[in-house]
């Protein structure tokens, strides 16, 4: 009777080991967001949203892109050298930004309109080398198919997150316990990740200067092409964040940043653990057949048979769950979620898919792609008089953009 329950293929039971772990990490945070949307305000959220958006924008390129490679080689030899050429770049990277950071912090102040950053932009290259190593660990975990030690590290970011930024929280006010929480917890999910690599002396002994240099050499197509494309992404996402702060107001922000955190359960709850099994799988298929149509056809089918039916339902609930859940002062948040909805479905499709452009190393298609997307965020503000403007365009905008990219990674898992 048991066994009817159990996945019947290794895709299912992978996607299940990696959501098992996620659902735990992100019920984590669900669960104490009505205590922290009373102990923090909108302003709070909205430094610690600029805090986000600032290192998530150098986050995305500081190893180069050179975790995507990690998955492409038939040796583990190469795949580690990949990694060790990745953590030199990370590295460096960081520590350019800390000095460029000290010596031009009353500019970026001045900037960001926000005197509360100003302290916590010292931390953001600590924060950058975090999110540089937790990718690295990611991609070379999912190569060896590592999905529980995956999922058991997203539990335990989440759980030192928790407890440090409701502790931190009571005792003092602003965005200290929220960016706080964020540093500490990235850097014990790389603590949990690293254990795999280290154990594995003979691999680690592999690594050498002449092969990494070669590597970088053969993969130089990443930092050239992928680079470029997965920073205009992030400036897309994350640049509109700071624009509304300096365009708005932070609180504004806070309201917005909150809908980003709640619609976005999903995509990291379902979309990212199937995303990343339909990138190995998709890989593996390539490799077999020089066309990866059936692992796509096969995962478009599982993200919308669950991803239309739950979105839907929210749709009509979900001004009730803001003003239920986080309360009165967040019931402007719960009217901006209900129109963001649609988007955040076809966004869910779409880049649960987009590895299809790392199986074929489209790195151009993908910087043009990332272009477009940041060249209509750009757009949508600078057209907005207001925000509910801004909101409008920006929603059915991207609707079309993410809808255009869906039917292009479909011509090309046909291997068109």
């Amino acid at each position: 009777m048991i066994n009817k329950f159990k996945p019947k293929s290794d895709f299912s039971s992978n996607v299940l080991t990696l959501m098992t772990g996620t659902t735990i990490a992100q019920a984590i945070p669900i669960a104490i967001s009505p205590i922290l949307t009373r102990i923090y305000t909108p302003e709070d959220f909205g430094v610690f949203t600029l805090f986000i958006a600032i290192s998530s924008i150098f986050g995305s390129i500081v190893t180069g892109r050179y975790e995507l490679a990690i998955m492409l080689p038939e040796k583990d030899e190469d795949a580690i050298n990949i990694f060790a050429l990745g953590f030199l770049i990370t590295f460096f990277i960081s520590l350019i930004l800390f000095i460029v950071i000290f010596l031009f912090h009353k500019y970026f102040i001045q900037f960001l309109h926000n005197m509360e950053i100003g302290v916590w932009l010292y931390f953001v290259p600590i924060s950058v080398f975090f999110i540089g190593i937790y990718n690295l660990l990611n991609y070379f975990n999912n190569r060896k198919k590592n999905y529980k030690d995956i999922s058991n590290a997203t539990i335990v970011k989440a759980i030192v997150l928790a407890i440090i930024q409701l502790s931190v929280g009571f005792i003092q006010q602003g965005a200290t316990g929220l960016i706080s929480g964020q540093i500490i917890s990235n850097m014990f999910a790389n603590l949990k990740l690293v254990k795999n690599i280290m154990r594995d002396q003979i691999l680690l002994s592999s690594i050498s200067k002449i092969k990494i240099i070669f590597l970088a050499k053969k993969y130089k197509d990443f930092p050239k092409f992928s680079m470029l494309a997965v920073l205009a992404n992030s400036l897309s996402q994350h640049l509109t964040n700071i624009l509304i702060s300096t365009f708005y107001s932070v609180s504004t922000l806070g309201l917005y940043s909150l809908v980003y955190r709640v619609l976005g359960i999903p995509s990291a709850l379902i979309g990212r653990a199937i995303g990343q099994v339909f990138f190995q799988e998709a890989t593996k298929e390539k490799q077999k057949t020089g066309k990866t149509i059936k692992s796509f056809n096969s995962t478009l089918k599982k993200l919308i048979i669950l991803g239309l039916p739950f979105f839907s339902i929210l749709f009509f609930i979900i001004k009730d769950i803001f003003i239920i859940v986080f309360g009165e002062s967040w019931l402007e948040a719960g009217r901006y979620a209900q129109c963001l909805i649609p988007l955040f479905f076809v966004k869910f499709i779409s880049s649960s898919l987009s590895s299809v452009l790392v199986v074929y190393e489209k790195q151009k298609s993908e910087l043009i792609i990332n272009i477009i997307l940041l060249s209509s965020a750009i757009g949508v503000i600078y057209y907005s008089i207001d925000f509910d403007t801004f909101l409008f365009l920006f929603i059915w905008v991207m609707i079309m953009n993410y809808i255009v990219f869906v039917l292009y990674y479909y011509k090309l898992s046909k291997g068109n």
